[in-house]
């Protein structure tokens, strides 16, 4: 790394040692002011609704509150929070709203940056 470039795990202009954007007391950085505080108001296929219940969720996480619309609408969407916040689950949802399931062919793409994550986020999207 050159002496020029920001050191991404440096906390220098930080407090808390993590990314920009990113408080651990919660506060989250967006330009999308609509936060949709359950999911009987996101206007989800019944199916997918059905399944979300039966999965274990009963409210949205707050990252899943703020992305899982833009990303419905096909908006470009950069999501970062902690883990165990409901990341994968806020893709998987928005993926899977917009999945025609009468067409037979390949409709979305997941890339996942690590094993865990890939697995993980299968699990969740066979279920």
């Amino acid at each position: 790394m050159s002496s020029d470039s920001a050191d991404y795990n440096s906390s220098k202009d930080r407090d808390h040692g993590g990314p920009d954007g990113m408080e651990p007391d919660g506060v989250i950085e967006s330009n999308w002011s609509e936060i949709t505080d359950n999911f009987d108001d996101m206007n989800l296929k019944e199916t997918l609704l059905r399944g979300i219940y039966a999965y274990g969720f009963e409210k949205p996480s707050a990252i899943q509150q703020r992305a899982i619309i833009p990303c419905i609408k096909g908006y470009d969407v950069i999501a970062q929070a902690q883990s165990g916040t409901g990341k994968t689950a806020t893709f998987a949802i928005s993926i899977l709203q917009q999945l025609d399931i009468e067409q037979k062919e390949t409709q979305a793409l997941v890339l996942g940056s690590h094993q865990r994550a890939g697995s993980a986020g299968m699990l969740f999207l066979r279920s």
